[in-house]
């Protein structure tokens, strides 16, 4: 039996939590500060521990409250998204597809698609979530979200599928006047003595680890000075003078005036893009989707 009286309770603990104060909770949740206090009083003796430490300054979470809080926020996320479905299933809508994507998606893949998706389902709502690579799989498997495009390669484990889309080659991005600059080609081994700027691996562990793979295979271990969250950062790091990069070559449209892009003298390509998907869940509408993609690649 579902206990709306707790979920209440958490919504108020969650509200109290953000505001760092009751008064501006109570305020924000339309209701007076002494009946929030005192639900708060009955949530924190039906779990036996102490969510907040209060004063003339405020309300700070304990450490107990604090531990919780990533829990709460997420089932308050998760409440929201069934309140949306329930909504549209009584309005006679088709249901919600939640889309996980990395910025570059939202730019080259995302738009065709949900455009497509209007067209054809007028009445479906599509929800679209930033993501890293790294959060793609995990999300995948808890049903966060129900398609990711990310840059994702190889095993992702027995229920999730990828197909890669877009594809694109190495080229190293370096400041204008660095001396390697004046090549028309640079071989993979010259890099192994200069500072590389390289896509953080807690982002995208695959694509960051077959760059690494890449790099030993020609002879050296990379020098990697910088570790950044997206490609734009290491363009931008390189304009800084902070090293060189290793980068698709379709991101030269991002460079500023004084980073020069040189091909490799190897072939390196590169999964920019992929979408994955639980092949474990029976989705209609994802298989629908998929089909579509494995016709244009």
């Amino acid at each position: 039996m579902i206990n709306f009286r707790l979920i209440r309770h958490l919504w108020l603990f969650l509200a109290v939590a953000e505001e760092q104060n009751f008064g501006r909770a109570a305020k924000r949740l339309g209701m007076s500060q002494p009946p929030l206090s005192e639900q708060i009083q009955v949530l924190e003796q039906a779990l036996k521990v102490k969510l907040f430490d209060r004063s003339r300054r405020g309300a700070k979470l304990t450490p107990v409250g604090a531990a919780i809080l990533p829990a709460v926020r997420k089932f308050a996320e998760q409440l929201e998204r069934l309140e949306l479905a329930v909504e549209e299933a009584v309005a006679g809508q088709s249901g919600v597809l939640t889309i996980g994507a990395i910025s570059t998606a939202m730019f080259d893949v995302l738009p065709g698609l949900i455009e497509q998706l209007k067209n054809d389902y007028p009445h479906l709502t599509v929800s679209v979530r930033e993501i890293d690579s790294v959060e793609a799989v995990p999300a995948l498997e808890t049903s966060d979200i129900d398609l990711a495009f990310a840059r994702l390669d190889g095993d992702l484990g027995a229920s999730i599928k990828s197909l890669p889309l877009l594809e694109d080659r190495l080229v190293v991005a370096m400041a204008a006047d660095h001396p390697l600059a004046s090549r028309s080609r640079i071989n993979l081994s010259s890099l192994a003595n200069e500072p590389l700027v390289m896509f953080s691996r807690k982002v995208s562990p695959v694509y960051f680890d077959n760059l690494i793979a890449t790099c030993k295979a020609s002879g050296f271990s990379p020098r990697v000075l910088h570790e950044v969250r997206s490609v734009a950062s290491q363009i931008a790091f390189v304009s800084y003078g902070q090293g060189i990069a290793l980068v698709p070559a379709s991101l030269k449209k991002l460079a500023p005036a004084n980073v020069v892009f040189r091909p490799l003298s190897q072939k390196l390509n590169v999964v920019t893009t992929a979408v994955a998907w639980n092949a474990e869940r029976a989705n209609p509408l994802i298989d629908e989707i998929i089909a579509r993609f494995r016709d244009k690649v």
